[in-house]
């Protein structure tokens, strides 16, 4: 089966097409704020296409754009001491969410460009637009004027004459129609929108943000150039898979198609993939209405695989709930994933595995899984189904070690002394759980002997702390003690000029 998937643009399901590398956009964030859930759910769908094109056997080139130009940014300029400019803010939050998307066990995208590495790509679009008469200047702006794209309101299945008007109002005295939007705007943020996001009181002095020459005026540019910039910068004119929130299919989305598509004359992307909406309290989670749980927050209470696994409880194109019932799903099928692998490890690595037991259900149970998930993932990633088919191996997989464990190896009822573990069988469930539990859904699972290693390794160090703190203190029998007790289980010691080293006999 090939993988389909629900393309925004034909409005249906599709079959997913490319030739030979795949170029991946995906809308990254603004980043005024530190990340949420919300923000972080389009990011692990991303992740996972991501992570099954590569199963599939493409190379996946992934852009994630760094928006760092933007009013939220700027209003936060004094908030702390040290941010005195627009991109003290935007340099503080790019780094909280890179950390966001390291914890979350994201796949690095090929580059992240910001906006401001980008100004003169975006002027030579501007003025490529003009040159082609879809866009126009008045007082320093540029516009692009809507009613020269004649396939504009496609991918929001929009009529030009049912249009709203786009922008500040301060802009609608300067546009030809009220649907045009800015590609540059002259001047700085204005006090009105710096005041109206800001968080503190910013007194008598107001910051305007960062600006720019350009051939129209000393400014600032618009949102929706900024991304077709950049993707085109760094992908080529028409890309594979145009990826974003279901929020920005309209003004955002249909401006980039706009502008891209009249300065290139090439369809801008393949495949339109929107992620939907992540709900909490009932409304979206969104930093201005204050309903959000940041990730550092959620992975500190829950862990990266239970945030992972409940991000993959739901279709991406559809709304998703965060409830305390959504997560206690999640966290009860990471518990049944991840104690099933560790019984698989122990029972595949012990001396009761061997080469000639056979456990056909088993083995059966592996194959079906394998063929389930992929059926699923093919199927607009269905996700759930998914995780099901990884589930179902948990039976599966405790029915087997189970029926060795009480000595039944055919599962007749009888103690049979010589009852041993499928070695085969539980290979490749191991394999399975690691290759598509791991590889595909992201989720970090880790044998028991690793885990052991880990937790002696921390127990050392936090020994070798109060150790050092001893000796600091001039109690150096004490410390003395400490050391010959780690040599009694097991762990060399060696002081050096940069302090205790240790290893495992």
């Amino acid at each position: 089966m090939s993988l389909v998937v629900t393309d925004t643009l034909e409005d249906e399901r599709v079959e997913f097409t490319a030739d030979g590398d795949i170029t991946l956009y995906v809308c990254g964030l603004t980043v005024s704020d530190d990340p949420h859930l919300g923000h972080a759910r389009l990011w692990f769908h991303a992740d996972v296409l991501h992570r099954w094109l590569e199963h599939l056997g493409y190379d996946v080139r992934h852009v994630e754009n760094v928006t760092d130009v933007n009013e939220k940014i700027t209003a936060r300029v004094g908030e702390r001491d040290d941010w005195t400019e627009e991109r003290d803010v935007a340099e503080a939050f790019t780094a909280t969410t890179f950390d966001a998307m390291r914890g979350l066990n994201l796949r690095r995208a090929e580059v992240y460009p910001r906006v401001t590495e980008h100004v003169p790509e975006i002027v030579d679009l501007v003025e490529t637009l003009i040159e082609e008469g879809y866009a126009y200047e008045s007082n320093g702006s540029v516009y692009f004027d809507v009613t020269r794209f004649d396939e504009y309101g496609k991918l929001s299945n929009q009529e030009l004459d049912a249009l709203e008007a786009q922008g500040e109002p301060d802009e609608r005295s300067e546009k030809r129609n009220p649907a045009d939007f800015a590609l540059w705007k002259a001047d700085g943020v204005s006090e009105t929108a710096a005041r109206e996001h800001a968080k503190h009181d910013h007194g008598a002095e107001t910051p305007e943000g960062e600006t720019w020459a350009s051939p129209w005026s000393e400014g600032r540019p618009g949102w929706h150039v900024e991304c077709s910039a950049m993707s085109t910068t760094h992908l080529g004119d028409t890309l594979d898979i145009h990826m974003g929130g279901r929020d920005l299919v309209f003004p955002h989305h249909e401006n980039e198609i706009a502008q891209s598509e009249a300065a290139t004359g090439e369809a801008f992307a393949r495949h339109w993939l929107h992620v939907g909406l992540l709900e909490m309290d009932g409304e979206k989670m969104s930093s201005s209405i204050g309903n959000f749980w940041t990730v550092p927050d959620a992975l500190d209470e829950l862990g990266v695989n239970v945030v992972r696994t409940f991000y993959a409880g739901a279709a991406y194109r559809s709304e998703q709930a965060l409830t305390e019932e959504t997560i206690a799903e999640a966290e009860e099928r990471w518990e049944r994933l991840s104690r099933t692998y560790d019984r698989a490890v122990e029972a595949l690595d012990s001396t009761e595995a061997r080469a000639k037991a056979e456990d056909d259900d088993l083995r059966e149970a592996v194959a079906t899984a394998r063929d389930d998930f992929a059926t699923a993932m093919n199927d607009d990633l269905n996700l759930r189904e998914a995780t099901a088919a990884l589930l179902d191996l948990t039976d599966a997989v405790n029915r087997h070690v189970d029926a060795v464990d009480e000595g039944d190896d055919d599962g007749n009822g009888t103690r049979d002394a010589d009852a041993a573990y499928d070695y085969r069988g539980l290979r490749e469930a191991v394999e399975t759980f690691e290759e598509l539990g791991g590889d595909v859904l992201g989720l970090q699972f880790e044998s028991p002997s690793d885990g052991d290693v880990d937790l002696a390794g921390e127990l050392v160090e936090l020994v070798l702390d109060v150790r050092e703190a001893e000796r600091e203190a001039g109690n150096y029998e004490r410390a003395d003690e400490l050391r010959d007790a780690l040599g009694e289980v097991g762990v060399e010691i060696e002081d050096g000029p940069d302090g205790a080293t240790y290893r495992f006999e």
